[in-house]
């Protein structure tokens, strides 16, 4: 699986964005899909995650009510809406597949693939 993570930006706090992360392949749909982000020096941490069927999610307690994570399973694609953005969002955020676990993982070392990061810089 490839994935393809876009529509970072920049953006004042208050403001808004959507983020998009299209996989490659057929099989998008077995996948527990993860959003992490990485601010510079700190380490990769989970923002939210959604499972195969889309019944479930998790979201990290500083995300939590302000952003939604989503996905399209016909059309391979995992989203991020980011509302109420704050300057402590501001990182690269990487989109994540993981074949093995049905409940999205707040670990990093869980997911089996990674896209390359989208940056997110919210100014004050």
């Amino acid at each position: 699986v490839q994935l393809q993570a876009s529509g970072g930006g920049l953006v004042q706090a208050g403001g808004s964005l959507r983020l998009s992360c299209v996989a490659s392949g057929r099989t998008f749909s077995s996948y527990t899909m993860g959003w992490f982000r990485q601010a510079p020096g700190k380490e990769r941490e989970f923002v939210a995650g959604i499972m195969r069927s889309t019944v479930s999610t998790r979201y990290a307690d500083s995300v939590k009510g302000r952003f939604i994570i989503s996905r399209d399973n016909a059309k391979n694609t995992v989203y991020l809406q980011m509302n109420v953005l704050k300057p402590e969002d501001t990182a690269a955020y990487y989109c994540a597949a993981d074949g093995k676990y049905t409940i999205p993982s707040y670990r990093t070392q869980e997911y089996d693939y990674w896209g390359q990061g989208t940056q997110v810089t919210v100014s004050s």
